[in-house]
């Protein structure tokens, strides 16, 4: 296959290209060159900003079996891609988000099925944070629906995946790995509201997979799935399994999420999975309907550890910054 990936050099979509020319297809990165890649002479690039006129530039006169899209975040992003593409790609792919559900008004009770995309939307948030996430939402809704209007207009054959928060070993958020510098400093994890609520999340390589399995079939042209892990651990239960692999004691904090933020410190900075604007998906259709199937949480997990003993990093991540201040907040030294 000839394959184009726009974006996505960092994480997931750079997992997908070096298992796409592993198998021998051939795969164009399209980005703005501003990250580095160790992909080598394996694939081409084209450096350029796709929201701009760069897009239709780099790509003229060009076909493509497969179009993988991880960096489409606004209706105009899909409306170009649409338009420019027509004819030209026999399947494109745009990885999308569970956040679609949690600009609901009401958000969906309990864990997000398709059909609970249609409704009524909740109005902009008077809260920056909020209002960050909340514009993140409506803009992959956004992308969605105008993929959804090309398909039903003129038969653009266009499929969205949408994902929770992603874990993985190239992750470049390090979300995970905050807990595990955490886990390996001996001091408690201090976890707003006491890490009782429920998780569900994707890992990286399995859409790397799930994209793969996608490709070219035709019954999922005009669809968005969900994709995520089955199981549904809550925090405190994924995290105890986290520090079992590392081999390091759990200890557990329950601070109030008021408390931390009262002494100045901001909660997902703390727990990184403790953020109320993390979705919750129902993988059911994906895997019954299309056979998109996950690893074991206990398997992923393994594999983000061991990578994060054999290839350990040299400074931690940002979040860790405020580590002195948790553990002064709990009276520990």
């Amino acid at each position: 296959m000839n394959v184009l990936v726009i974006g996505g050099n960092r994480f997931i979509g750079h997992q997908l290209a070096f298992r796409l020319v592993t198998a021998g297809n051939r795969v164009t990165l399209l980005n703005r060159g501003a990250l580095p890649d160790d992909l080598g002479d394996r694939v081409e690039r084209l450096h350029g900003d796709r929201t701009t006129a760069d897009f239709e530039r780099l790509i003229a006169g060009r076909t493509f079996d497969a179009v993988m899209d991880f960096a489409a975040f606004r209706a105009e992003d899909t409306r170009r891609a649409a338009a420019i593409l027509e004819s030209r790609v026999g399947h494109y792919v745009m990885i999308s988000s569970g956040q679609v559900y949690l600009v609901r008004d009401p958000r969906p009770v309990g864990p997000a099925r398709e059909s609970d995309y249609a409704g009524p939307l909740m109005a902009e948030p008077s809260e920056a944070r909020d209002a960050k996430e909340w514009d993140y939402g409506m803009g992959k809704r956004g992308a969605e629906d105008a993929l959804a209007l090309a398909h039903e207009r003129r038969g653009f054959p266009s499929t969205c995946l949408r994902i929770p928060m992603v874990n993985g070993e190239r992750d470049y958020h390090r979300r995970l790995e905050g807990y595990l510098w955490r886990f390996l400093d001996g001091g408690p994890l201090l976890l707003p509201d006491g890490g009782t609520h429920r998780i569900r999340h994707v890992y990286g390589g399995a859409v790397a997979r799930a994209v793969v399995r996608l490709l070219g079939d035709s019954r999922t042209f005009g669809q968005a799935l969900n994709f995520a892990q089955e199981e549904t651990p809550t925090l405190v239960e994924l995290l105890g399994l986290v520090a079992e692999l590392l081999g390091a004691p759990a200890r557990f904090l329950a601070v109030p999420r008021a408390e931390l933020e009262a002494a100045g410190l901001e909660p997902v900075q703390v727990s990184p999975f403790s953020g109320r604007w993390m979705s919750f998906l129902d993988p059911a259709r994906a895997r019954d309907e299309f056979g998109l199937r996950h690893d074991s949480l206990r398997h992923y997990l393994d594999k983000i550890v061991s990578d994060f003993l054999n290839h350990p990093r040299a400074t931690p991540p940002p979040g860790y910054a405020s580590r002195v201040a948790e553990l002064r907040l709990v009276g520990t030294p």
